[in-house]
């Protein structure tokens, strides 16, 4: 972000180091709740300081609508969120599918293997039918992930 955004690597790594720094020292407060996830916070943290870094480098002018623009906390800081949900109903949905699926479906998508080679790993007769079983997994995979993101 901070990279993005006019800054330097040296920068980005400043600005981490602040935001940790003000992790430590919140959360050494009893009152502190983190209500996000703490990559969430973190961003939030260090968008807020790259943000007052900018608007210093201006001699203290206002910080540009323009500039505002470029960074959009909220929106940045909700969809992170909402990935990051995301991600989290799709392992719970890999984790409920089941064996062979799941492997079956890490072993294409995430492994890039072919058919051909799916249907040797797995032990079917072709890679047509190694191609037909991956469609019944996702398509259950699917039903699964829809079902739970519908319940949240």
């Amino acid at each position: 972000m901070v990279k993005k955004n006019n800054g330097w690597e040296e920068d980005a790594e400043d600005i981490f180091q602040e935001s940790l720094i003000i992790l430590l020292e919140r959360a050494q407060s009893p009152d502190f709740v983190l209500t996000s996830r703490l990559n969430t916070y973190l961003y939030a943290v260090s968008r807020h300081l790259w943000l007052k870094r900018l608007e210093l480098a201006q001699r203290h002018l206002p910080l540009s609508d323009v500039v505002a623009e470029l960074l959009p906390v909220a929106d940045d800081v909700a969809r992170h969120e909402e990935h990051d949900q995301e991600f989290r109903l799709m392992e719970e949905a890999l984790n409920q599918l089941g064996e062979p699926c799941r492997s079956l479906l890490e072993q294409y998508y995430i492994f890039n293997k072919s058919m051909a080679e799916i249907a040797e790993i797995f032990g079917y007769t072709n890679a047509d039918n190694a191609k037909t079983q991956k469609y019944k997994c996702l398509m259950r995979l699917k039903k699964i992930f829809f079902s739970r993101a519908s319940r949240k």
